[in-house]
């Protein structure tokens, strides 16, 4: 079956990337398989050695970036037997972790390090988690928290399978998550990485079923909930702290409308951000409305620019505990 965007959407997108021939590269792109990539798990083998192993079976392993040798393409991904990569020994003893390319961007952006204190507030399935963990060495501590028991379940395995032991796992709402840890005032984090719920335009070519789902009214619903959850998150972040914020999705109401509000009710700095491949400048206007100029510094992610799913991030520095509190809570009971 061939999914088409519904008209506002593909408006949106032509909009976002100045005209609709981009916008039809975008959605040309989105209708292709994305690439095999996987993550070598360090706490458990070097990244060559990983590579060695996985060429005797016959795979194809590329590492593009060399900076970052445990980011791998199975470049004949898409010939091996259905569910190989899945099954192999590889997997199932925890040296890789399959993982899309895009989505390994907020912890190489968050940087991590041995004796850190870290939340990852949203954690499941636990991709980011692991990359932090052995970014860490397994030192530190990291708090992962998910909601949902079900996904906790898969992110427990996940954490078993990759032998991370510096993680503590909480199942709760995020919102009242962080109000409970505000009130232990010795409780402030090095780090925080949101990587919040979504309406996932990133995802459309694993889950071309979000073109049925896409939907105006979801999004600026979300952007509520997002808000919300990126200022919580801020108020138990350490002073001189970092948070990244982070979507599988390209709307503004749901990045840089996000960290917009940050710097608008709170006493941060928008960081610039190294990354490993192509990225856009975040939007400064959308929809008439105007974001603060530093939002430019947060980065997009497009299908057609580096041959991986879409990805918004965004790292922002804590500069004081000053902020207008009442005046955002009050504006999100209206």
């Amino acid at each position: 079956m061939k999914y088409e965007p519904k008209p506002l959407f593909a408006e949106r997108m032509a909009k976002l990337l100045g005209g609709k021939e981009e916008a039809e590269k975008f959605f040309e792109f989105c209708r292709l398989p994305s690439p095999d990539s996987i993550r070598c798990n360090t706490i458990k083998i070097e990244p060559e050695k990983l590579r060695k192993r996985l060429e005797k079976k016959g795979w194809e392993i590329e590492q593009p970036f060399k900076n970052f040798p445990e980011i791998m393409i199975i470049e004949n991904g898409q010939s091996l037997s259905p569910g190989e990569i899945g099954k192999s020994i590889e997997h199932l003893l925890g040296y890789f972790y399959v993982q899309e390319i895009s989505s390994m961007l907020p912890m190489i952006a968050l940087q991590p390090k041995k004796g850190e204190f870290i939340l990852d507030l949203c954690a499941s399935p636990g991709s980011k988690t692991t990359q932090a963990a052995s970014m860490m060495e397994n030192g530190g501590t990291i708090i992962a928290n998910d909601k949902d028991i079900g996904r906790i379940k898969i992110l427990l395995a996940n954490l078993e399978r990759c032998g991370v032991m510096n993680t503590i796992v909480s199942k709760m709402d995020g919102l009242n998550l962080c109000e409970k840890i505000k009130k232990k005032k010795l409780w402030r984090f090095d780090k925080i990485l949101v990587d919040a719920p979504c309406s996932g335009e990133g995802t459309l070519r694993k889950s071309p079923k979000t073109y049925l789902m896409w939907n105006i009214k979801v999004i600026e619903n979300l952007s509520r909930l997002q808000k919300k959850l990126a200022a919580q998150a801020m108020k138990i972040l350490k002073v001189g702290g970092e948070m990244v914020y982070s979507t599988c999705t390209l709307s503004p109401e749901e990045d840089e409308a996000i960290i917009d509000f940050l710097t608008k009710n709170f006493d941060v700095e928008v960081l610039d951000i190294k990354l490993p491949l192509k990225t856009r400048c975040g939007v400064c206007e959308w929809e008439g409305q105007q974001f603060n100029k530093n939002v430019s510094k947060a980065c997009r992610v497009y299908p057609q620019d580096n041959d991986t799913d879409g990805f918004f991030l965004c790292k922002i520095k804590k500069l004081s505990e000053r902020g207008c509190k009442e005046k955002w809570e009050e504006q999100e009971g209206e």
